[in-house]
């Protein structure tokens, strides 16, 4: 349903989204609002399919998810998402996530680039698409994600991965939900029974592709129940992604 420039989707939470307590997870939540972006792009006849057949694409550049809770399972929820503004290769989109009741559960913001797949290099936005989704300069959350978040060197909790096959999108790179399971999987086990993942703010840098071997590296942050971590190549000195997080005793 479109509210002004809104658009809004509803999902019911599924059991294969729940965690291991009952509870959506942080890569469900990030995955419902990527897919409502992606409702988003159908909702104006420009689909993520009909743009790739013109070998174009949208890219998460940089992202924040703050979490108060968590939907239950079977709980219905409601995603809200507009575009607050735009550069010439850059929408800057917002979210906002609503129980059943219309209590706000969590807000994310996201600034994503419009993208040549074949060339790998940006490209202006259509105006056909600024056009049909306009934008509402109100902002879900205000804090800036443009800055940089500087890799870490060493890390306290240090975990490998293997690049599959299916770790990878329509856009021939890893995508960005793997990299959020990454950086969770790598905080100490007994630490993530007890608290949840409140904030997550993270910037993506390069590409990894199938074969890769992913290092994820994870150290204290300088904030109480913080975290800093840097997604890494191995054997190389590429960055693919830094990001903090923060979270709250359950």
């Amino acid at each position: 349903m479109i509210l002004e420039n809104f658009f809004e989707r509803q999902f019911e939470l599924r059991y294969s989204e729940m965690d291991k307590f009952g509870i959506a997870s942080p890569t469900t939540m990030l995955t419902l609002i990527e897919e409502t972006a992606a409702d988003h792009c159908l909702d104006i006849n420009m689909s993520l399919y009909d743009l790739e057949k013109q070998d174009t694409g949208w890219v998460l550049l940089s992202g924040l998810v703050q979490m108060d809770r968590y939907p239950a399972y079977k709980e219905k929820i409601t995603i809200r998402t507009w575009l607050s503004s735009y550069s010439l290769i850059k929408g800057f989109r917002e979210n906002i996530i609503f129980d059943e009741q219309r209590n706000i559960i969590g807000r994310a913001k996201g600034i994503w680039v419009f993208f040549d797949i074949n060339r790998r290099k940006p490209l202006p936005i259509l105006e056909s698409i600024k056009n049909k989704w306009s934008y509402c300069d109100e902002l879900s959350l205000e804090q800036n994600i443009l800055h940089k978040i500087d890799a870490i060197d060493k890390a306290a909790y240090i975990t490998e991965y293997h690049v599959r096959r299916f770790d990878t999108d329509m856009n021939k790179h890893v995508n960005n939900i793997r990299y959020l399971q990454w950086v969770i999987e790598s905080v100490p086990e007994d630490f993530a029974d007890n608290y949840f993942l409140h904030t997550i703010d993270g910037r993506f840098i390069g590409e990894a592709q199938y074969g890769d071997t992913i290092v994820s590296l994870t150290d204290e942050g300088p904030e109480k129940d913080s975290f800093v971590h840097a997604i890494k190549i191995h054997g190389s000195n590429k960055v693919c992604a830094t990001a903090k997080t923060w979270w709250k005793k359950k």
